[in-house]
């Protein structure tokens, strides 16, 4: 390579980055060669590939892995769209998703919704954008049939029960849940096996005919009647420690006197954690005097103090089966969508009178 041409290469490098079109002209050969020999589509002469190599190696070029992808017919990015990150839950099926994601050769980018039917519909639109292989989403605001009828031509699987038929029928995307009556009801059993006979619930959303909340208050709803026990329930403002503790600053005569309750079943962690900060300012005792059990599994759980007893989705198992469904929907699968459930445990820490830790 001449004194010139090395000099028209630093200037290159320090100007922008290369493009297959510099390395040819650095090589002396065709753009299409610089192709064959980056992407091994034909053979090259070994003094010709070691010329472009040399090329390569001198401007720093890198191959535009997207652009390739593409071209293939695939980007290799997965959209994970949730209502809020910074909740534990999600935040943690965030990262089982991209784990998920990474083992099978796939990036994930995420995006909140914050619940916002409109912000929904551009998500089931695939964000009007041609880059993303497939969606995984977590809608609140619309249902599932509302999501597909947006025109999105993006292959979708859906998380959670609020965009589930509520008349049985046949789902419109794929849907990856845990059963939260049944769960709900387990936790339940869980406290009256322990005593327990005034039972509160904490979270439940008015507003709602389906989705977390009002499944899992029917669950708990469901175990008391079976038992010939009163159900309470509290509205939360937010499904956070903050709407936690509001909500039951709020009622907190309700856990004093002759006819108090004597255990709490809290729609997700975060509200159990707020609540148990109050109850304690009260100077009631967790659970001596007011047994109080979570939902999700979150970290938070396993530091909180008392530490608290749990409901625990198999995050892994969820996000693994959300991925493999939504790249089998990109391979071009044209079976009827279905709804899968993903398995759960009843994880029992001191908050209800287990062990430390667990």
């Amino acid at each position: 390579m001449s004194e010139d041409r090395t000099g028209e290469v630093a200037t290159v490098r320090s100007a922008r980055r290369p493009t297959v079109k510099d390395v040819a002209a650095a090589a002396d050969v065709s753009w299409k060669t610089v192709s064959n020999v980056v992407n091994g589509t034909a053979p090259v002469r070994a003094s010709t590939r070691e010329r472009v190599q040399r090329a390569i190696d001198q401007l720093g070029y890198r191959p535009n892995a997207a652009g390739r992808n593409l071209r293939r017919g695939r980007s290799r990015l997965l959209a994970l769209a949730i209502p809020e990150i910074r909740l534990a839950y999600f935040a943690d099926l965030a990262h089982a998703v991209i784990l998920a994601a990474k083992a099978r050769g796939y990036t994930v980018l995420i995006d909140e919704t914050f619940a916002d039917p409109a912000h929904e519909r551009v998500v089931a639109q695939g964000f009007q954008v041609d880059l993303l292989d497939g969606l995984i989403f977590s809608p609140q605001a619309l249902s599932d049939r509302d999501l597909v009828a947006a025109g999105g031509r993006l292959p979708m699987v859906m998380l959670g029960e609020a965009t589930l038929p509520l008349d049985g029928g046949e789902a419109a995307a794929d849907h990856v849940v845990i059963d939260n009556v049944a769960s709900a009801r387990e936790a339940t059993e869980h406290l009256i096996e322990a005593g327990r006979s005034r039972i509160g619930f904490l979270g439940v959303r008015e507003t709602e005919t389906n989705g977390t909340g009002v499944l899992r208050h029917t669950g708990y709803a469901m175990a008391l009647q079976e038992h010939g026990l009163p159900a309470v329930a509290f509205p939360a403002p937010t499904y956070s420690r903050p709407g936690g503790a509001a909500a039951i600053g709020a009622v907190i005569e309700r856990f004093t006197g002759p006819d108090a309750l004597d255990a709490l079943v809290c729609a997700n962690d975060l509200l159990a954690i707020g609540a148990m900060h109050i109850l304690r300012g009260a100077g009631l005792r967790v659970p001596q005097d007011v047994a109080v059990i979570g939902w999700d599994g979150t970290e938070d759980g396993n530091y909180s103090n008392p530490t608290l007893t749990t409901v625990a989705p198999d995050l892994g198992a969820l996000a693994e089966l959300a991925v493999d469904l939504a790249l089998g929907r990109v391979d071009g699968s044209t079976a009827s969508p279905q709804v899968h459930l993903v398995g759960h445990r009843l994880i029992v820490r001191e908050s209800t009178g287990g062990a430390l830790g667990g």
